[in-house]
């Protein structure tokens, strides 16, 4: 690999010795059914919309998670891991990072830091500066064959719908998912995909009003892999809240998850694991914190905050 496609690993002295990969949905950013805010609405945070949808507000997070992210970005390699489609992630603007599309993914960054990555499709896109690594795609395309295809398992979800199913996708050619609703959803329906799914090679999570078919080895940890390998950088740190993150968290040197999500409610655990106190909005503040401590940066105004937090700008 060359390094003008932002593969060769270079790791100069005083350069980012971690990779920092952050799901964004339900970890870092939340959406207003998924803040979980306690006490009044006049104790409330300030919040941060960091993405719009046909023209209304869709993700946010808090105020101070805001001012924190750019600090964060600044001690370590941080890269947004998420199940959206590169389109999907396109959307979101995230304080220190900005948008993952070609031209704006370097936005605010110095020339020296070299090239932004991003995870996206669970794995199955690796963006450099925004652009999807056509390399990566087809390691993800040969490492898929052994699976059963794509369409196979969009079908069987077809003739299987119920009335619960609002609607049924298939993202990047590589996955399946669908929307349905909760309360008219079959527990044993799951159930019963999951058993058909393991048998083709893939796997389900559940992820609030979305159920995702993903093929076993399409995973967020192989691309975490790949982007230690590209930077040098020898750690590897994680933050995650579904099942489809499990296997990130435990390939990673330090993990976190919030307090809610999938694998809060499966008491899913590995050692060294840290689980925040607050669920929600304020949950994914607490774990920007934690991930701050463990890339050896301090948030502005405390002790021992330097040249990477006194770099942080207000919330873009």
């Amino acid at each position: 690999m060359s390094a003008q496609d932002g593969s060769a690993a270079v790791q100069a002295p005083g350069a980012r010795s971690a990779v920092t990969c952050i799901d964004l949905d339900r970890t870092v950013i939340y959406s207003p059914r998924a803040l979980l805010l306690p006490g009044t609405d006049h104790t409330a945070p300030r919040l941060l919309v960091v993405e719009v949808y046909q023209g209304e507000p869709l993700s946010f997070v808090t105020e101070q998670a805001a001012r924190l992210l750019p600090v964060l970005a600044a001690a370590t390699h941080l890269v947004p891991t998420t199940t959206r489609t590169p389109l999907q992630l396109a959307r979101v603007d995230l304080p220190g990072v900005g948008r993952q599309q070609p031209g704006t993914a370097r936005t605010g960054r110095p020339p020296s830091s070299g090239p932004s990555f991003a995870i996206a499709s669970n794995g199955g896109h690796l963006l450099v500066d925004g652009v999807p690594d056509q390399d990566w795609n087809l390691q993800v395309r040969r490492a898929l064959s052994g699976c059963a295809p794509v369409d196979q398992v969009h079908a069987h979800l077809q003739e299987h719908r119920g009335d619960f199913m609002e609607n049924l996708r298939t993202a990047s050619d590589l996955f399946v998912y669908c929307v349905v609703d909760r309360a008219e959803l079959p527990a044993s329906w799951v159930v019963e995909l999951s058993g058909w799914c393991i048998e083709r090679g893939w796997g389900v999570s559940v992820q609030g009003r979305k159920i995702y078919c993903v093929p076993g080895p399409l995973t967020k940890s192989a691309a975490a892999r790949e982007v230690q390998d590209r930077t040098g950088a020898g750690r590897l740190v994680a933050a995650g809240d579904s099942l489809l993150d499990a296997e990130l968290l435990q390939a990673a040197d330090a993990a976190v998850r919030p307090a809610q999500g999938e694998l809060a409610d499966t008491r899913w655990t590995t050692p060294g694991l840290h689980i925040t106190t607050a669920p929600g909005v304020l949950g994914g503040e607490e774990l920007v914190r934690w991930l701050l401590a463990q890339v050896g940066s301090h948030p502005p105004g405390t002790p021992g905050s330097g040249a990477a937090a006194s770099a942080a700008a207000a919330p873009r």
